[in-house]
Formats: structure tokens, C-alpha cells, sequence
């Protein structure tokens, strides 16, 4: 099986990849769509705009869980949803262009443990997480052995270790952890050292009933984009690492070369081959129940099925 991006350039693979056509739709109420955020420091570039300036959206904070909860549930319009979470949400279109991914070690997923991973045989999982608790299973099927058990537990190192042989924190909490005094794997830099690809964790998705409600005028697309080129302006990047060092305990030229270094905001090419391939390998081990359809939204307005 090829996936999209291999064999060709710039390219993906229509196989996959359906990029949905529609007919603008007139004549219905208008309203401020609601924006399901992440509060993790990797979201911020992506929130730039929305954070200093006007914009017509509301805008809830939420964990990445919660988040595509709320898609899920009619309660959110728009989020920043685990990659996980697309697969069994129905109804959702991405935004083009905007990822939280990485081509290398990214530093906030971890698993942590007291012995070598080869001697692992319980794991708990963070239950903030869902693309990283697929990710996880699929390491072990697939490259660093099977037969584990996993118990979802709250993101504390400490309480995970007296309970399993090794914890999956994500988020703030992973850049929190003294890697010193633990073995730990970076389950970002495992994957891309057994498949080649990058890893996408979350992306912004929509729910198609909401764009029926929205401004026809409208370029969501356009908006999200922009919002991350903006927050990736160094000067802004500069002001994120001063407001966030003291939040998540960080040096902030470490929260700097995380933010420009470690993660990759670009839904491109080689990123969209890597989510396929996630998917594909989660659908297989039966960690998702489906490897889904990618569906886009498109043009410079808003337009509904």
C-alpha cells in the first residue's frame, strides 16, 4: 500500500484525500461560531490573533480531550482536536494548512519509567491524550513488543510509577519532567525513527452542520492560517516564550527552541503522509476504529453540503 507523498512531490494521494466541493449557502441566521482551544503552550502561535485582537468567534479553553468532546457534542464549532479524535467524530472537515505536528524529537510526549522500556510490561496513560495513547500502542505492537496493559490514570508521574512500570505524560507536563532522573523515550523522535514521517498530534477541525450558520463571507481558512504566521513573527514567539517560561517552569530560550525547534505548525505534504500512515497502523492494532477519509475545507468563503 502507498501513502500519500510517497512516490510523487507536493502531491497527495486522492485516494485519501477527498477535497469536498460545495455550493455557497444563503438566506440562514448568522452567528459567532465557538472555537474549542487546547491551554498547552504548543497552541499559542496558533491563537495569536485571536488573543490580541477582535474576531468574531467565542473562544472556551479546554484539555485536547475535552476539546474534540465538545465537537462531538454540538458544544464547539470549531477545535484544535487530537488527530485521534477525527476518526471517530462524524461530520468534520480540517482546515488546510495548520498541524501541531513534528519532524523530530518534540520534548511533551513522553514515556517515562524507572527501568528500560524493553523490561515495561504496565503502562499508564495519560487521560488528557488521546493521539499520544494511540501512538503509544502502536509503538509497542508494532517495533518495541507487545502484550503490555494500559490503564488510563491522571498526568502525575509519581502516582503513575507506583502503579505501572512506565507513565505517557503529554503537554506541559512532559516539558515539566526532570528527564534526568528517569528512563524516558520521546514517542515523537520513536516514530519518526521507524517510519520516516512525521508525527501530526491535532489540527483544527470543523463541524460541517456549523458552517451552515456561519458568515458566507467568511475565510476560515484563510483566518487560522494567518493566525499562526502571525504567532510564529519572531517578536511574537519572543513575547509567547516571556509569557509562558514562568507558567510551564521553563527557561525561556527553552520554551523559545520548542516553540520554532520542536514543533512543526505546517499541514504539509509530508505531514499529511504521516497521518495516514498513523491511521492506518491505529486501525490495524484496533487503537482507532477506522482509518477515516480526509475532508478539507475549501475556497474563499465558507460553503456547506
Amino acid at each position: 500500500m502507498r501513502f500519500a507523498g510517497e512516490g510523487c512531490q507536493g502531491q497527495t494521494s486522492q485516494s485519501f484525500v477527498n477535497i469536498v466541493e460545495r455550493v455557497p449557502i444563503r438566506n440562514f441566521r448568522m452567528r459567532r461560531l465557538r472555537i474549542s482551544a487546547i491551554s498547552y503552550l504548543n497552541t499559542a502561535p496558533l491563537m495569536w490573533d485571536f488573543e490580541h485582537g477582535t474576531h468574531p468567534f467565542e473562544i472556551s479553553y479546554t484539555l485536547p480531550s475535552s476539546c474534540a468532546r465538545a465537537l462531538a457534542e454540538g458544544t464547539g464549532d470549531i477545535g484544535i482536536i487530537p488527530a485521534a479524535a477525527y476518526a471517530s467524530i462524524p461530520g468534520l472537515q480540517i482546515l488546510p494548512d495548520v498541524a501541531i505536528a513534528s519532524r523530530r524529537a518534540v520534548r511533551s510526549i513522553l514515556l517515562v519509567s524507572q527501568i528500560p522500556v524493553e523490561l515495561v510490561r504496565t503502562v499508564a496513560l495519560d487521560t488528557s491524550s488521546m493521539t499520544s495513547v494511540a501512538l503509544t500502542k502502536i509503538l509497542f505492537e508494532k517495533w518495541l513488543g507487545g502484550g503490555r496493559t494500559f490503564t488510563p490514570m491522571e498526568p502525575e508521574v509519581e502516582k503513575m510509577l507506583e502503579t505501572c512500570d512506565a507513565g505517557l505524560v503529554i503537554g506541559d507536563p512532559a516539558l515539566q519532567v526532570d528527564r534526568r532522573l528517569y528512563h524516558t523515550l520521546d514517542l515523537a523522535e520513536e516514530w519518526i525513527r521507524y517510519t520516516g514521517k512525521p508525527l501530526v498530534f491535532a489540527f483544527w477541525a470543523v463541524r460541517g452542520d456549523a458552517l451552515r450558520e456561519a458568515d458566507p463571507g467568511l475565510d476560515l481558512a484563510a483566518v487560522f492560517r494567518d493566525s499562526r504566521d502571525h504567532g510564529l513573527i519572531p517578536e511574537n514567539v519572543d513575547q509567547i516564550s516571556r509569557e509562558w517560561a514562568p507558567r510551564v517552569g521553563l527557561d525561556e530560550s527553552d520554551v523559545r527552541s520548542y516553540l520554532t525547534e520542536n514543533i512543526h505548525y505546517q499541514l504539509d505534504p509530508g505531514c499529511l503522509a504521516g497521518l495516514q500512515l498513523f491511521y492506518h497502523y491505529a486501525a490495524e492494532l484496533g487503537a482507532l476504529p477506522v482509518a477515516p477519509e480526509l475532508r478539507f475545507v475549501r475556497g474563499s468563503r465558507v460553503f456547506a453540503d
